[in-house]
């Protein structure tokens, strides 16, 4: 990381690191103001949008008027502009909400008609030849079509976002859980175990914690309950060539929108999420009953997939205002300057689309801190990222001069995803100074391939040995994640 040194006091604070917090630096980046980005993990993008399963909603799944609609629509209009100034993967795909029988067609029409009302653009309900045109793999008899649905990697949408933020002046201060808040007339102190911070104002997009961390600024009156959403993930080498998201009619009083298949930017296929409240916000666990339902609802969309392998299985967890034992089905954004404790911005229950509207979440609170006092434009703001250097990507004469400049363009270090030595260091030089096994994995696909990290993660280690990381520092993804406790020779 670039060295960090602390103002007397900032504009703003942002809490929290993930593809909102971030989306909203990068936006306040381009006006004169001191901005930090405060993360307790060791990485960006640790939470909620690691495991998300970046697709870009058209919004016709959420109610007509709320936040979530309006910042939904408004983000599809601004995201795929965003991803290819910042040089994220992406694709425009479309995608098919399907009716199984002649029954869930009312399902679609009032999807369509929800889509028209939010401003969801070319929405269009098909029948089975025309879905089977579009793709062959669905099954059904009736479905929606969205043109402009998409796909996106997520976490690497939140990176760049992070990384054009930084090279446009922001500061960010990883490993750092915000502890304690005092609130002064004019600023705000964030304590955490770095030291003390001061603020004019605080923008708290802190996720599922988000409810804990503004009960230290005095504000009582959220709660998040937490609902984990379990994936089953294909390989990439298969013979399914899915097109586009296939989703079924969504579920009556549900807390999602049913079991879904997505084709993700890599070329994998994923089951899922589930819904399912818990206890534990950290409780990301993967179990069979849920695996079991993830094949069995996936199946009737798409036949096909029983004959797929699977080579993992992960969760995160939604940040859901809904308490599951109550009367209310539907809580909207909280997107607001708190009406008790000026100066702090309260992001709240951002679960899905969040990651389609956090464009659009971003702008509203720089319209926010803009009613309250003067925003100046930097004249040099650079809106773009370079591209990263991928050697899966690149055709044999490119290979050619890239290891003849450098030869450790030469040297496989992960097989399934075609990584080499030189981008391992490459993400070891991260600008954020993150050196863990995960955050390789974000920069780098390490692991992400068919052995999951059988072949590649000793020749990681090795590598992060070589570039002075000492053994017993070495982490999966921060402290409490220790891989080795020293040598017994």
């Amino acid at each position: 990381m670039t060295a960090y040194s602390q103002p007397e006091i900032y504009d703003v604070v942002i809490i929290g690191g993930g593809v909102v917090g971030c989306a909203t630096l990068r936006e306040l980046s381009r006006y004169q103001l001191k901005l930090l980005l405060v993360e307790k993990a060791a990485d960006l993008a640790e939470g909620i949008s690691k495991a998300n399963s970046g697709v870009i909603h058209a919004g016709f799944n959420v109610p007509t008027g709320t936040l979530k609609a309006k910042t939904n629509v408004r983000g599809l209009f601004r995201i795929y502009q965003l991803a290819e100034q910042l040089n994220v993967p992406h694709k425009k795909t479309g995608k098919l909400v399907v009716a199984l029988d002649a029954a869930g067609k009312s399902g679609l029409i009032e999807l369509k008609a929800r889509g028209d009302s939010n401003g969801t653009p070319d929405l269009e309900i098909i029948d089975a030849e025309q879905m089977h045109q579009r793709e062959p793999l669905a099954a059904g008899k009736w479905a929606l079509y969205s043109p402009h649905t998409g796909i996106i990697s997520p976490y690497q949408l939140t990176l760049a976002l992070a990384e054009c933020a930084l090279q446009n002046g922001a500061d960010f201060l990883l490993e750092a859980p915000v502890t304690k808040i005092s609130v002064q007339t004019d600023y705000f102190t964030l304590n955490n175990s770095q030291g003390n911070i001061k603020t004019r104002w605080v923008v708290n997009s802190a996720g599922l914690f988000s409810d804990e961390i503004a009960r230290l600024a005095g504000i009582q009156h959220y709660q998040i309950f937490p609902y984990r959403g379990e994936y089953l993930i294909t390989d990439k080498d298969t013979e399914l060539n899915l097109r586009m998201p296939i989703y079924p009619v969504p579920p009556k009083n549900g807390a999602g929108l049913g079991i879904h298949i997505t084709p993700t930017i890599e070329g994998n296929i994923l089951l899922g999420p589930s819904a399912q409240d818990i206890e534990n916000k950290h409780d990301t666990a993967s179990t069979r009953p849920i695996m079991d339902q993830l094949k069995t609802e996936a199946f009737e969309l798409i036949p096909k997939l029983r004959r797929l392998q699977f080579i993992h299985s992960f969760a995160g967890i939604r940040p859901k205002l809904v308490d599951p034992h109550g009367k209310e089905k539907f809580i909207d954004f909280v997107i607001e300057e708190s009406p008790v404790c000026p100066r702090w911005i309260n992001l709240i229950g951002i679960e899905s689309p969040g990651l389609t509207a956090s464009p659009a979440i971003a702008e509203m609170v720089v319209e926010l801190i803009g009613t309250k006092q003067p925003l100046s434009l930097k004249p040099d703001f650079n809106p773009e990222r370079p591209p990263v250097q991928r050697f899966a990507e690149l055709d044999d004469l490119s290979r050619q001069q890239m290891v003849a400049e450098n030869p450790d363009w030469g040297e496989m270090v992960c097989r399934c995803e075609s990584v080499t030595r030189a981008e391992v260091i490459a993400a070891l030089n991260n600008p954020f100074g993150v050196k863990t096994l995960d955050g390789i994995k974000r920069r780098t696909r390490c692991g992400m391939g068919r052995c999951q990290g059988g072949f590649c993660t000793p020749r990681i280690v090795e590598i992060m040995q070589q570039q002075g990381i000492p053994l017993e520092q070495i982490t999966k993804k921060g402290k409490h994640s220790e891989l080795f406790w020293g040598r017994i020779k």
